[in-house]
């Protein structure tokens, strides 16, 4: 099955969140594009925190549940849990991440896939959807799709030593290959 793999899930790298919290990620986001950002693991962290905050509590105890069942391998469960934050709160994007996950562990691509081009319309500086779209085109051997992801993924957060070595291992691979 060819899954279609378009420009619109790359983000536009200068596009800015919206929102009153905007100015902070922004300022967050362009430290933690420094490659040469020591402090980049605490600098993720409060992305990450920002980004999980959904405003309701309500929502992010459903979130939660959701994280909670992913973390424990629970995919099924996982995929109820987000779907429900989605419900009541689609312009969520952690809520689509976390589905994009739970389906990614299912072994369900093309729903994962849909999830992940969510996330990127709602937050374009998803890099973690960015990695998840290049390691399902990378299932999938779509081997420059999957380059295309992973360096967008970098060019918003370069310290990811999984996204980096998964693009070493691709370049390598295509190294091989006559043009």
């Amino acid at each position: 099955m060819a899954v279609p793999f378009s420009a619109a899930f790359v983000p536009a790298f200068f596009a800015r969140p919206a929102g009153a919290q905007a100015t902070d990620l922004a300022t967050l986001l362009d430290e933690l594009a420094d490659p040469q950002q020591e402090r980049w693991m605490r600098i993720e962290r409060q992305i990450l925190r920002e980004w999980g905050q959904s405003g309701s509590a309500t929502i992010d105890y459903l979130f939660q549940r959701g994280q909670e069942a992913l973390q424990a391998g629970q995919a099924e469960t996982a995929i109820s849990h987000f779907s429900a934050v989605i419900d009541y709160a689609p312009d969520f994007a952690e809520a689509w991440n976390g589905r994009a996950t739970a389906y990614f562990l299912a072994n369900r691509l093309g729903q994962s896939l849909s999830d992940i081009e969510q996330v990127l319309r709602l937050n374009p500086h998803h890099f973690g959807a960015l990695a998840g779209l290049g390691q399902i085109m990378e299932q999938l051997e779509r081997d420059q799709d999957a380059l295309r992801a992973y360096r967008a993924s970098l060019a918003i957060h370069p310290h990811q030593q999984g996204v980096i070595d998964a693009m070493r291992r691709l370049e390598l691979a295509s190294e091989g290959q006559a043009l």
